[in-house]
């Protein structure tokens, strides 16, 4: 597996994570217009159908995304969609027929890239709890477009800059962890506080007269 896959593999993961149909989208127009060549078992992306279907739903997605409660609804049920596809997508990025990676290294290679977009599907669900919770109404539009931005800068430096790719998504992925890590921290010390509050309140005995 060389470098020019491995970039593909981590860059595409990572944005299906935060935008499936817009990664999609856009590695099959970079493709269609020769920008740059995708595996040929990738070169589907680029068929009318795909990229028409794709470029739809990515509208569909580009309202959604940007309404609040809507957006956590529409990354519910995209939880089932963007990590599996992204393994698809990883699975089929490395055949054998223009790759020579044996079937076992696909399989790990599809496994890996379905952990990269759920890293980054939680990471996008976690921020997007915490931004809804401010009363002001533009800040859910102005992360949703940054996002947007990001799985399409994502995608093209996947097939165009992959070393540069690899460090990116590398980087996201620390960050990524760690805020994880620290949103589950906090979420466990307002559970403890105010669950411990009733438990405490509910074991009080009288005190003996």
């Amino acid at each position: 597996m060389n470098l020019g896959t491995i970039g593909l593999l981590l860059g595409a993961s990572f944005a299906s994570g935060l935008n499936l149909y817009a990664t999609v989208a856009t590695l099959g127009l970079l493709h269609r217009f020769e920008v740059i060549a995708l595996p040929p078992s990738l070169a589907v992306l680029a068929h009318p159908v795909v990229l028409a279907i794709a470029i739809a739903f990515y509208l569909v997605e580009f309202v959604a995304d940007k309404i609040p409660a809507v957006d956590h609804v529409w990354d519910f049920i995209h939880t089932f969609i963007r990590p599996p596809a992204a393994a698809l997508l990883a699975y089929a990025a490395v055949a054998p027929a223009t790759s020579g990676v044996p079937e076992v290294w696909r399989i790990a290679a599809a496994l890996a890239a379905g952990s990269i977009a759920l890293t980054a599907h939680s990471t996008k669900a976690a921020t997007r709890g915490a931004v809804n919770a401010s009363p002001e109404p533009f800040s859910t539009a102005i992360v949703s477009f940054a996002e947007d931005l990001l799985a399409i800068g994502l995608s093209w430096l996947a097939v165009t800059h992959p070393a540069i790719a690899i460090g990116v998504v590398t980087l996201l992925m620390i960050a990524s962890i760690v805020l994880l890590i620290a949103l589950f921290r906090f979420v466990r010390a307002i559970w403890r506080r105010v669950f411990g509050r009733r438990g405490g309140g509910q074991n009080k005995t009288p005190a003996p007269a």
